[in-house]
């Protein structure tokens, strides 16, 4: 077992130093912009008031964090925890003039900080690479403050069978993309089974809420391309 949870922390920190100077680029190919429309509607449900705090987990570029801090004024407080060297540099180097967001590299399942301390959770497109999700979920649950709120967006699977369809025949053409833009087909091959392997949305809501969280939901986009999860700590 520990082997092959180093086996993939390995794969994955691999996989994003491959693609970190490019990830925005090819996420906005991939999906053809779409993307940043979902992240917005995840940030719409969270609702972030003024003064409120964020830990937002495998950051990457830093994306969730600048539009959360934006909604608020830039008055909230928020800490960026990314466990990848590169994409650390990267997501840092382009929030450097936000002055009330703080870098930590450090993986999911240990993160370096106090119990009971902010009242949102957010993970982005990375809960599916951890190596550990029953203990990433645990950890979320320990750093929120009581009545804190876990949010999770993700890729999901397809309610539509035509577009499910579509969607598959399409995925096969992203590593020809990779190829093409990054230089290596690799990671989206990576990227692509990933998602085939990850939970549905009632399985990944059932394993929110035996970690603790209570009033847990979920909200498809896109027809499930992808989905928002999200659960309250009492």
């Amino acid at each position: 077992m520990k082997s092959t949870i180093q086996d993939k922390t390995k794969l994955v920190n691999s996989v994003f130093s491959e693609v970190y100077n490019k990830y925005d680029l090819m996420n906005d190919i991939m999906s053809l912009g779409i993307h940043r429309i979902w992240k917005n509607k995840f940030i719409d449900w969270m609702n972030p008031s003024r003064n409120s705090s964020l830990i937002d987990v495998a950051s990457g570029t830093g994306d969730i964090a600048k539009i959360f801090s934006m909604r608020s004024k830039n008055l909230s407080r928020i800490t960026c925890v990314e466990p990848n060297e590169d994409m650390f540099n990267k997501g840092k180097n382009n929030l450097i003039n936000f002055k009330n967001i703080k870098w930590i590299k450090s993986r999911a399942e240990n993160l370096p900080v106090d119990e009971n301390m902010y009242d949102f959770y957010s993970i982005s497109y990375g809960i599916r690479n951890v190596s550990d999700i029953n203990r990433t979920i645990k950890e979320a649950y320990r750093v929120l403050k009581p009545g804190g709120r876990f949010m999770c967006l993700e890729f999901s699977k397809i309610d539509n069978e035509l577009l499910n369809f579509l969607y598959k025949n399409y995925s096969k053409a992203i590593p020809i993309l990779g190829k093409y833009i990054v230089g290596s087909s690799k990671p989206y091959d990576y990227l692509i089974n990933s998602i085939d392997a990850f939970y549905n949305q009632e399985q990944l809501l059932e394993l929110i809420t035996k970690n603790g969280f209570v009033n847990v939901e979920y909200r498809n986009l896109s027809n499930g391309i992808s989905a928002i999860h999200s659960g309250w700590k009492i």
